[in-house]
């Protein structure tokens, strides 16, 4: 076993070496399905922007990911398909110009969207797009009113209330709602056809009347004649929206808040051709990436957590700091690291800027998963360099500052939970709006703080977020990933942080985790869990092992056992076996950003995690 392990190590160390840029980041793509292609030939058709070779190279991609239904698909074990993915590949495709309704692979889709109840039973942002570009009316009646964001934080609903991923998406939702904003072309096509469309598909309007009506009152009471309110609901939206562009042209780097900032200044008068919609274009073609030969638009880069995340596996196999591998990727997140005051300084007043962000042009958002992944990776200089140790200290000091009252980490804020968001009709609201505390922040932060830092176990931050996550542990003894697929991810975020924090073995909750990954284990040795597993909410098995769950759950177990387990044997042996397999497992998402809706396929994953794993069993078991 110890050779293979040492050969499989050696073998992905020259792997990620070889794949590494030369400004020292990693640049493996961050895949998220076919939308942000379908949408891209849709916005680039509607401005009269005729790439046709970047055009036609992306309906390729769309249509090489067609099912044998005619559908498309998120994940494979999806079921027959996905309407909403397919209501938009259709209109894509249709769109681009290179294949028509007469197609037999479009004639196939059509019948299934049609079979499905047609696009007003899609996802509410598909529904969003055939309404902004001319497909179906917008509704009459809109959740949230413009004005929204003129209330006083005092308001226990206001947009600060939404979190910043929210945020981003309702600005420029409110507007193009607001002036019920529609832009066809003469090669627009004629959706028609896909089934009627009813208002009321929409947004349940009956579980939001008394919220509604509370909106309206206290919009009500802010002072100024209620045109002249308006207007400056629509100029502060318009300023939000500029004044959160990052230097590549998007807003917020994301290719979905982008896209709709675009109709939205459109819908505020600007022409297609101002410099600030032209150069949010040009960033998202720049997000572009080559995926086996085709193009893929990606919905932000991970530039940032890749290279975190790769420098700090490599470094626990034993490369060191010095090597110019690990120098040139800890000199390029040492230029990343944060100085603006982003959002988060709304609900988190008194601390300095410190953390990192997702992609390589994020300036405005940084999160916790990204911060502490940075810091791991920088930690082997912050003895020996005054550059690094300030960014450490700014770092640690941003990190303990953004702990919730309730003792655990969120994603990208502080406190953001309110559950009046929740009485909004607004599908998957809970992903798209709130930002709450999630067992893999919070065990990924304690593993980090546990680790990496001086912090006594017995200190106040710690404590909380060992009770937090004590409190949410699954009756089965798991726990809930929130941006991991799924249960696995989560339960492995949070047996590292318990055990790195001094949290024994032999405590209840870590005893009943530890039971669940046994118990769960393929005859194989592996694991795999499916993505349905986020919206059923409890764990659904993949019936396949792959090399991320797998290395999660070897790594959780690890980090608590004194010795080599059968269990954990099987586990290595599975990785150090398949360490070379290129099928559907290594290509299946393991990262979901909304339940039934949006899967992310982080192809560094294969890579960093078994690399991660087999690292610890070498240190802990076959070097002593």
């Amino acid at each position: 076993m110890k050779k293979d392990i040492e050969t499989g190590i050696q073998g992905l160390i020259d792997k990620l070496r070889n794949d590494q840029s030369p400004n020292g980041t990693w640049n493996y793509p961050f895949e998220t399905g076919v939308s942000t292609d379908c949408f891209m030939i849709i916005l680039l058709r509607t401005l009269q922007i005729n790439d046709e070779k970047f055009i036609k190279v992306l309906a390729e991609r769309i249509m090489s990911k067609q099912e044998e239904n005619g559908a498309w698909k998120l994940y494979r074990d999806e079921g027959d398909s996905n309407l909403s993915a397919t209501v938009e590949a259709y209109y894509a495709l249709l769109y681009s110009g290179y294949y028509d309704k007469k197609d037999r692979r479009l004639k196939a889709a059509k019948r299934y969207i049609v079979n499905k109840g047609g696009p007003g039973q899609a996802h509410m942002f598909t529904k969003i797009l055939l309404a902004l570009t001319g497909q179906y009316k917008w509704p009459n009646f809109f959740p949230i009113p413009v004005e929204v964001i003129l209330l006083p934080a005092s308001f226990p609903i206001n947009f600060y209330q939404f979190s910043v991923y929210g945020r981003a998406h309702l600005a420029p939702i409110m507007v193009l709602a607001d002036r019920k904003f529609q832009l066809k072309t003469t090669r627009s096509p004629d959706l028609n056809e896909l089934g009627a469309y009813r208002e009321e598909e929409f947004f349940n309007q009956d579980d939001y009347r008394l919220l509604h009506s509370a909106l309206k009152k206290a919009i009500k009471k802010l002072i100024g004649l209620p045109a002249l309110l308006h207007q400056l609901a629509i100029e502060k939206t318009k300023e939000y929206m500029l004044s959160h562009i990052e230097k590549d042209g998007t807003f917020f780097t994301y290719f979905s808040s982008t896209f709709l900032m675009i109709f939205a200044l459109l819908a505020m008068g600007y022409s297609k051709t101002h410099p600030v919609i032209t150069n949010a274009v040009a960033g998202l073609k720049a997000m572009k990436t080559n995926i086996d030969g085709l193009q893929h638009v990606q919905f932000t880069t991970a530039t940032i957590w890749n290279t975190s995340l790769i420098s700090y596996a490599l470094q626990e196999t034993g490369v060191k700091e010095t090597d110019p591998m690990i120098a040139k990727a800890n000199t390029y997140l040492l230029n990343r690291q944060h100085i603006k005051y982003g959002d988060w300084v709304i609900h988190n007043p008194n601390a300095m800027p410190g953390g990192w962000g997702f992609g390589d042009h994020n300036t405005f958002v940084p999160d916790v998963d990204d911060t502490t992944a940075s810091l791991r990776s920088i930690a082997r200089k912050v003895h020996s360099d005054h550059a690094f140790r300030a960014s450490w200290d700014r770092g640690v000091l941003w990190l303990l500052s953004m702990q919730n009252k309730d003792g655990g980490w969120a994603a990208f804020e502080k406190n953001t939970d309110s559950q009046l968001i929740s009485l909004l009709p607004v599908e998957k609201g809970e992903y798209l709006l709130t930002d709450p505390s999630t067992p893999d922040l919070t065990g990924r932060t304690l593993e980090f703080l546990g680790n990496y830092t001086n912090l006594s176990h017995s200190h106040p931050a710690i404590h909380k977020a060992v009770r937090w996550l004590e409190l949410h542990q699954k009756k089965d003894g798991s726990w809930y990933g929130r941006w991991g697929i799924c249960y696995i991810y989560g339960t492995w975020a949070a047996l590292t942080g318990l055990s790195a924090v001094g949290v024994q073995p032999t405590h209840h909750s870590v005893q009943k985790a530890v039971n669940w990954l046994e118990r769960i284990q393929n005859e194989d040795g592996g694991w795999g869990e499916s993505c349905k597993s986020d919206e059923a909410r409890k764990y659904v098995p993949l019936n396949a092992s792959t090399l991320t769950h797998t290395a999660w759950a070897v790594d959780a177990l690890l980090s608590l056992s004194a010795k080599p387990t059968k269990t954990i044997n099987r586990g290595i042996d599975f990785l150090t076996n398949h360490l070379e397999r290129d099928d559907w497992t290594t290509n299946y998402p393991k990262g979901q950003g909304m339940a039934g809706n949006f899967y992310m396929h982080y192809h560094s994953y294969r890579y960093l995690y078994p690399l991660l794993a087999l690292a610890h069993y070498k240190n802990k078991f076959l070097n002593t």
